[in-house]
């Protein structure tokens, strides 16, 4: 395990910047405005050589604790208690504020150590703060940019005699392969409209408030990536998921906000990096046109697709939603047909089990790779019981097909005239394929290829 580094200060201070400027890439929103961050976000942090978790946290305010500040805060409180080390981020250009009092005040009752960092020390407007900061009794502030890259050497100095005796042992490096991929943990984001419930499940799923909930529409900003273990009660060993919550993504046309622009951009990044995405639908609004292009989306990147209806404590007249929502699902992906809906509740935890079985499941569909033999065998069947048409009277001659690449499954038609091949028949050997060679309901790419006419003057 790494050692974790959690970085905590009043909103606005940057703690965004220097979150993004130690994990090397820009992962976490920023933006001028404060309270952009809301959840805790984990990243894995490098500087010359120390390796360490740094965790970025909600900018603390005082307010009440109901409130949705309040709950922030109390996030962060919580993020504390498992730190190794606190990086406590002021502003040295707009100098100490009661707020920065404040929070060193509970910082110094901690047992964690305690670096204070004096951000957006460059030049000489932020000297004044800087002078300032030695009055919160934290020790010798490290004056920084993380906007700059400025004092990470200074940075680097104060973490090492806290983190280098903490750094894990080398590891020897290991050699990955497809089954390899299908061991380690199954990376799977929750998507869907805003307030489906997609925080409240992962907060279920782990058994504790990890991430903020509300009645308020929009609570979660950032794309946050929790790992987990999940026992499955029917029997087995823990197997690792990696959680990813998602904003919410309401239609084209009602994204205004700049933020919410940029959170909606953080989740389409995210399913990129996902293998098995879930489509949270609220039982209580059924099945909206919104939905179905969430989850062509997600088809379209070539993710594996599960369509969990939330709420499910609460629905009315439940068989009826359900076929409804079946049927509707079949008329609008019909590039996929048949893909995986269950019925779950993440108030009460009623199909959350299934769900994981069936997110695994299709995880080793959409990671399977058939032999040649074996594929062309099934071909050579396909063919013989509904062989091309022959348009016009001239004959399309398909030869032979080979898979390319896994996860999601890609194959390669080699024949000749296939500029003539019908979209449906195309259709009918995708499908043939899902149902004869165990890809259920995943997306596949089928790809075309005719051997080059040597008479042909392009």
């Amino acid at each position: 395990m790494l050692p974790q580094v959690i970085i905590i200060g009043r909103p606005n201070v940057g703690k965004s910047t220097l979150f993004n400027r130690l994990v090397g890439k820009k992962v976490a929103l920023v933006d001028d405005q404060p309270g952009v961050t809301r959840d805790r976000r984990f990243g894995e942090a490098h500087l010359l050589g120390l390796d360490f978790t740094i965790v970025d946290t909600a900018g603390w305010e005082d307010d009440d604790a109901q409130s949705l500040p309040g709950r922030m805060r109390a996030q962060t409180e919580a993020s504390l208690e498992t730190a190794d080390l606190a990086l406590f981020v002021i502003d040295a250009r707009a100098g100490l504020t009661p707020l920065d009092e404040e929070i060193s005040r509970w910082l110094r009752g901690s047992p964690v150590p305690v670096i204070l960092v004096a951000n957006k020390a460059e030049g000489r407007a932020g000297e004044g703060g800087l002078l300032e900061s030695y009055s919160l009794g934290l020790g010798d502030p490290v004056p920084i940019s993380a906007e700059h890259g400025e004092g990470m050497g200074d940075l680097f100095e104060a973490l090492l005699p806290h983190l280098e005796p903490l750094q894990p042992p080398e590891e020897e490096p290991v050699e990955f392969d497809e089954e390899a991929l299908l061991k380690g943990p199954l990376k799977l984001a929750i998507v869907g409209r805003p307030n489906a419930g997609k925080s409240t499940l992962i907060n279920r799923f782990l058994g504790e408030d990890r991430l903020l909930t509300g009645p308020e529409a929009g609570i979660t900003r950032d794309s946050i990536a929790i790992d987990w273990e999940w026992t499955d009660p029917a029997g087995g060993e823990p197997r690792a998921v990696r959680l990813i919550d998602t904003a919410g993504m309401r239609k084209r046309a009602r994204v205004v906000e700049k933020l919410e622009k940029l959170a909606v951009a953080d989740a389409r990044h995210a399913i990129d990096f996902a293998e098995v995405v879930v489509l949270l639908l609220d039982a209580t609004q059924g099945l909206e046109h919104q939905d179905l292009k969430i989850a062509s989306m997600v088809l379209e990147e070539g993710r594996a697709l599960l369509i969990a209806i939330n709420k499910w404590d609460v629905a009315e007249d439940a068989s009826k939603l359900f076929n409804g929502v079946r049927q509707a699902l079949d008329d609008g992906l019909a590039q996929v047909r048949g893909v995986p809906l269950l019925a779950v509740s993440a108030r009460t935890g009623k199909g959350l089990d299934e769900m994981l079985r069936a997110a695994f499941d299709i995880r080793e569909a959409w990671s399977r790779r058939v032999t040649t033999s074996a594929l062309n065998r099934w071909f050579d069947d396909a063919l013989a019981a509904n062989p091309p048409p022959a348009p016009g009277g001239r004959r399309i001659k398909l030869r032979y097909i080979t898979q390319a690449k896994t996860r999601p499954p890609g194959f390669v038609l080699f024949g000749t005239r296939l500029d003539m091949l019908p979209e449906s028949y195309k259709r009918y050997l995708i499908n043939g394929i899902r149902r004869e060679l165990g890809f259920a309901s995943v997306p596949i790419r089928l790809t075309l290829r005719s051997p080059k006419n040597p008479f042909d003057p392009k």
